[in-house]
């Protein structure tokens, strides 16, 4: 199929937001135009590692209400009423044609954001498989004919990127550390083995309940689950990591007609690389996991750097935000509550930490219940996120 010309856009090179981006793996990035020919065409090998046994239960537990408080109706979410429904995927226009695009299928999935402007369409993040990628190109014909011509990463975790080899034809535009985790060995990234063990361990538990069921319609549902998930896992083993094939280290604009898209790097948050989508007209902005309804996953974080990254962000004026995963945020006050959660969870832990308290201990007894706005039911933080928070202060140490 022939593609039109692409729209042209603008790198602006500013350090309008924040120095953070030298900071952001700099002798790595530094090193990393000198290593792009000879890695671009590396395939790491497909197959998935048993990692992270060490999380006992209660770790999982933790992980389930984090990520259930980022995906749940809580105060604040936009109520958007009668979605556009393909078989694969909803559509929730936002804003002036500005849609959230979720799967409908129940498994562990990124938003994506399908932005129909005057003559094209642009995409955000590109889900979690090729296949979930291609019924997202397949559906976004519900909405518009218009081609798609740039597709935006909010960052590098398998969720948001595994999509990218269904639109090499076109820009991929995201922040020089993502075309690095991406470009680098990225079979051996912590958060694609720890997704897609958890994922397989969730499977497993289902046969486990399908094989000690008795009642025929409560296993027929649990069969189909099984097999949807299933589906889902099958679909990774034709992922191949593809990077940014256009990097910014600040800032981007790609203009659309009567449409400004800001593609913003607003500081070292959930990675090293989150940057924001940013709708000035429209008061919008995709925050990715940088920011959710709640906390985010910290396993590959700067939890100390995070509050002035979100800061930053709310320098921007904007009225809503839509998160990597969950519904749109209109309550804008729930950045302010978790900001204070990383500060606060930042400090508890560097007082473990001086006092010799293994990361195990720490991940257990750090309590965080105070912050009932959110809120933390009970104390105990992930163990991968004690661990990275240990490993950043004893780097700041040097």
């Amino acid at each position: 199929m022939t593609r039109p010309a692409f729209p042209k856009f603008v790198c602006n090179s500013s350090r309008s937001f924040c120095s953070l981006a030298r900071r952001a793996d700099a002798g790595i990035l530094g090193n990393m135009s000198r290593r792009r020919n000879a890695v671009s065409g590396q395939k790491g090998p497909r197959y998935v590692r048993e990692l992270w046994k060490r999380s006992s239960s209660a770790q999982l537990k933790i992980n389930a209400v984090l990520v259930g408080l980022a995906a749940c109706l809580i105060t604040g979410l936009l109520h958007a009423a009668d979605p556009i429904a393909t078989d694969t995927h909803r559509f929730i226009e936002i804003r002036n044609g500005i849609y959230l695009a979720q799967t409908t299928a129940s498994v562990f999935n990124s938003n994506s954001l399908v932005v129909v402007n005057d003559q094209d369409v642009v995409v955000v993040d590109s889900h979690a498989t090729p296949a979930k990628a291609r019924d997202l190109v397949a559906s976004i014909k519900a909405i518009t004919a218009k081609p798609v011509t740039a597709l935006i990463n909010s960052h590098h975790h398998w969720d948001h990127t595994n999509g990218n080899q269904e639109f090499t034809d076109i820009p991929i535009i995201g922040h020089e550390f993502t075309y690095m985790k991406l470009a680098i060995a990225p079979h051996e990234e912590v958060s694609r083995h720890r997704g897609l063990s958890r994922q397989n361990g969730e499977l497993a538990q289902l046969r486990e309940q399908i094989a000690s069921v008795e009642d025929d319609e409560e296993k027929k549902r649990l069969e189909t689950q099984a097999a949807v998930l299933g589906a889902h896992l099958g679909d990774f083993d034709e992922v191949d990591p593809t990077p940014p094939n256009v990097t910014i280290s600040d800032r981007m604009t790609l203009y659309r007609e009567k449409r400004e898209i800001q593609v913003i790097f607003t500081g070292r948050a959930h990675t090293g690389g989150d940057v924001v989508v940013y709708f000035p007209q429209d008061r919008l902005v995709f925050t990715g996991d940088m920011a959710l309804g709640g906390p985010s996953f910290m396993g590959d974080g700067f939890v100390d750097e995070w509050p002035q990254t979100m800061e930053n962000l709310k320098a921007l004026d904007f009225d809503i935000f839509v998160p990597g995963h969950g519904k749109p945020v209109t309550d804008l006050r729930r950045i302010d509550l978790v900001q204070e959660y990383y500060r606060d969870l930042w400090k508890k832990t560097a007082a473990k930490h001086a006092a010799g308290v293994s990361p195990e201990e720490a991940a257990r007894t750090i309590d965080m219940t105070n912050h009932t706005e959110i809120p933390i039911p009970e104390p105990g933080v992930n163990l991968l996120a004690v661990e990275r928070m240990y490993t950043r202060l004893e780097r700041l140490q040097k």
